[in-house]
Formats: C-alpha cells, structure tokens, sequence
C-alpha cells in the first residue's frame, strides 16, 4: 500500500507539473489579453539605419517593454524587411514611406503583408538635395548642364530603399540625367555632405524630411518639376499578416500612433544626442508620457 501511494503522489505531481507547463506555454495573444504575465511575448522589430527610424524604433522598445513585451531590433535593409515580415519572420516594420517612395514594395507584398491605414507622420518630403550656397543650381533640370562640377555622381544611401529606387529607376531617367548614383548608406551619405560642406564643395544626395541633417546644416531641396518624387509622403507602418490577432494591444497601440514635425524632431535630436539610442528614445518618452499615454490606451 504504501508503494501504491507513493505511486499515486508521484503522478499527481507530474500531472502538476505538466499542467504548469502548460499554462506558462499558452499563445502570445492570451498572455497579452491576460495581463498578468511579466513576459506578454516576444516582437521582432525591424530597424533601419536611417535616423528617423533609429528614433521611433528604439521608442517604441521603451514603450513596449514598459508594458511587458521583449522587443528585438533587427538591423536590415528596406528588401529584406519586407521578404521577411511577408515569410513571418519579422513582426513589424515602422517605416513605410507612401504613396511614390515605397509604392513597389506596396504593389509586391500588398496580398502578404498588413499595410497600416493611417500614417502615423503626414508632411515627409523626398528629393535631391545640395548645399544652399550653391545658389545656381535650385532645380534637377540644373544637374545636366552641371555634370563636370558634381562629377556625374549623385551621392546616395541604402540601395534598397525606395526612394534609391526611384531615383535609380524613374528620376534619372524621366529628367535624362547623365549621372550615376552611388549607393552607401545613411551615415556614409551624411559624411560625404559633412566633408563637401566643410570645403564649401558641390555634392547632390536624395535626402528626406524629417531628417535632423537639416538642423545640421543649410540645405536646399531641389525643384523637381515633373514631381517624378511626389509632393507630400506620408510614413506608414506594416506588420506581418495575423500579428493582430497575435498582439491585438500592440496593433491597437501603432493605429493610435501619431507624430507631428515638433515632436520627431525633438525625439531624433535626444536620440543623436544619447550616448546609446535607448537613452534618448527613454528619455524623450519619460518627457512625453501625456502622449505616450493617448496611444498606448488600454
């Protein structure tokens, strides 16, 4: 009897055991709705090198985990962002640049990837930028009788982005610039119009606002008359398809999202100025909790 007891306290305490497992393996979605949990599930969120981007994701790390997600920040181009949340691999993309920049990743990956309705940044601008001393040359219809002094090259980033893309593919061909873009990226880009400004030499980059490049130094948009880059971009984000049934908060929270030129440029500048991102996006977040507060409703 007393071997037949023991027996049956061994298996009740495995069935105990196992039933604990079972609660601490439940899905995402009823760790998320419970609560209670410390840990509500893991996000996988792509991180591009350009600074706005640096910015709001390492923003939305601070949020998220306030609230009891681990986000992971995942450092890739534009491409392989968007084979990846098609496949499931990534989560969430923050920046989506809508309706010119960004329309062929849209057209590609519309039937496998969530594209958000509402932009959480409305009066983004795209184009080439030079100098402002340069004070003859203030549109793209300038560049070609210009070639010598820029060397044929327009300096560029990511080749992966889009607007590359459309620079690549559209603008050089529509204007019939006789010029070869050259891909690197973001910081090597903004090196480049560091070191011409330093020398008070020409240099032509597609760049974008919001970027803090133009706090830095005294730029000029060129005059794009055939509007080949669109007029005002909007910034979107995307998800991989079912991640709001898997995180229904967290898709709530990023439809709620909502920036204006005031508030990313005060975030870009405390996480430049941050001895580590996280510090400046934390800080920036700590000051703004009001707002932070209107998205992350429960």
């Amino acid at each position: 009897m007393r071997f037949i007891g023991s027996k049956q306290f061994i298996l009740g305490l495995t069935l105990i055991i196992l039933l604990a497992a079972c609660g601490n393996n439940s899905s995402a979605n009823e760790s998320e709705s419970s609560g209670e949990s410390e840990n509500k599930g893991t996000i996988e969120m792509a991180q591009i090198n350009w600074a706005e981007n640096i910015a709001v994701s390492n923003m939305w790390k601070v949020i998220l985990e306030e609230k009891g997600y681990e986000v992971n920040l995942n450092l890739l181009d534009m491409g392989v962002i968007m084979q990846s949340l098609a496949s499931g691999e990534l989560d969430i993309n923050l920046e989506v640049w809508l309706p010119i920049q960004d329309k062929a990743y849209l057209e590609e990956y519309k039937d496998e990837v969530f594209f958000a309705e509402k932009a959480w940044y409305d009066n983004a601008k795209v184009g080439l930028v030079v100098p402002s001393y340069l004070e003859d040359i203030n549109s793209i219809a300038d560049l070609n009788a210009n070639k010598e002094m820029f060397d044929g090259k327009i300096t560029g980033f990511d080749s992966g982005a889009g607007t590359m893309e459309v620079t690549k593919n559209e603008l050089i061909p529509e204007y019939n610039l006789d010029y070869e873009l050259m891909p690197s990226s973001e910081p090597a880009m903004i090196t480049a119009i560091d070191d011409a400004i330093s020398n008070e030499e020409p240099i032509v980059s597609p760049l974008w606002s919001p970027h803090r490049v133009f706090s830095q130094y005294d730029l000029k948009f060129l005059e794009d008359p055939k509007n080949v880059y669109g007029q005002t971009e909007k910034i979107y984000h995307a998800t991989r398809q079912n991640f709001a049934d898997d995180f229904p908060k967290v898709s709530k929270w990023m439809k709620n999202w909502k920036l204006n030129d005031q508030q990313i440029g005060e975030l870009m500048t405390y996480v430049s100025d941050a001895e580590e991102p996280i510090d400046g996006a934390r800080k920036w977040v700590e000051e703004n909790q009001e707002l932070v507060n209107e998205w992350v409703t429960e």
